[in-house]
C-alpha cells in the first residue's frame, strides 16, 4: 500500500478517525459526544509531533509526508468538524453558515501557509519551531469545548455565541499575530483544561 504506516503517524491517523466518528455523531444529533471526539482529536494532535521526533532516522520523504498528513488531517478535525457541530446545535441561518464557511476557509489558508513556511524553515534551520504566525487551527479543539461548558447557561443564545466564537477564532487563524509554541508546561495546562472541560460538558453541556 502507498503511504507510511510507522508509529510516527499513528496518532494523526487516530485523531482523524475520531473526528470522522464525531462528524457522524453530530449529524445524528449528538453534539456533546461529538465535542468529546473533537477534544480527543486535539489530544492526538498535541502529541503526534513529539512522537514523530522520537524517530531519529526519518527520511526527508517521511518528514515531508508527516507535515502534509498533519495539515490534511487538521482541515477535517479542526476546520470542517467544528462547522458540522455548529449546524447540529442550531447555527443554521444563512449568515451563520457564511461565517462558519469563512472559519473553515481561514483554517485552510493558515494550514497551507504553515506548510510552505515550515518546509522553507527546515531547509535553513535546525530544531523545532519556537513560534507560530497566526493562531494554530488546532485551537478550536479547546475553544469549542470551553464554550460548550456554558451551553446550559446560554440556552437559546448558544447558536449565536457559537457562531461568534468561530468568527473570532477564524480571524485569529490568518491575522499575523505571533504565538509562542507551548512547551511541556503549556501542554500540561491544555491537557488539564481538556479534562476539566470534559467533566463540565458531561455535567452541564447537555442542557
Amino acid at each position: 500500500m502507498i503511504g507510511f504506516y510507522n508509529y510516527t503517524v499513528w496518532l494523526t491517523y487516530i485523531g482523524m478517525l475520531s473526528s470522522v466518528v464525531g462528524i457522524t455523531l453530530a449529524c445524528g444529533g449528538h453534539p456533546v459526544t461529538a465535542v468529546i471526539c473533537l477534544m480527543f482529536s486535539g489530544f492526538c494532535d498535541m502529541f503526534d509531533g513529539i512522537v514523530a521526533r522520537t524517530k531519529k532516522d526519518r527520511t526527508a520523504e517521511e518528514c515531508s509526508y508527516g507535515i502534509q498528513l498533519d495539515s490534511l488531517s487538521d482541515v477535517i478535525c479542526f476546520g470542517v468538524f467544528p462547522v458540522v457541530i455548529g449546524v447540529s446545535v442550531g447555527a443554521n441561518e444563512w449568515w451563520q453558515i457564511a461565517i462558519m464557511a469563512l472559519f473553515a476557509l481561514c483554517g485552510l489558508i493558515r494550514l497551507a501557509y504553515y506548510n510552505v513556511t515550515e518546509e522553507v524553515r527546515q531547509k535553513t534551520e535546525t530544531g523545532k519551531r519556537k513560534h507560530y504566525l497566526g493562531v494554530p487551527i488546532t485551537s478550536s479543539a479547546l475553544t469549542v469545548p470551553l464554550l460548550f461548558c456554558f451551553k446550559g447557561l446560554l440556552g437559546r443564545n448558544f447558536p449565536i455565541a457559537y457562531t461568534l466564537l468561530l468568527l473570532v477564532n477564524g480571524a485569529l487563524f490568518v491575522l499575523p499575530v505571533q504565538v509562542k509554541k507551548p512547551g511541556k508546561t503549556g501542554l500540561a495546562i491544555m491537557l488539564a483544561l481538556g479534562v476539566v472541560c470534559t467533566v463540565l460538558i458531561l455535567i452541564f453541556g447537555r442542557s
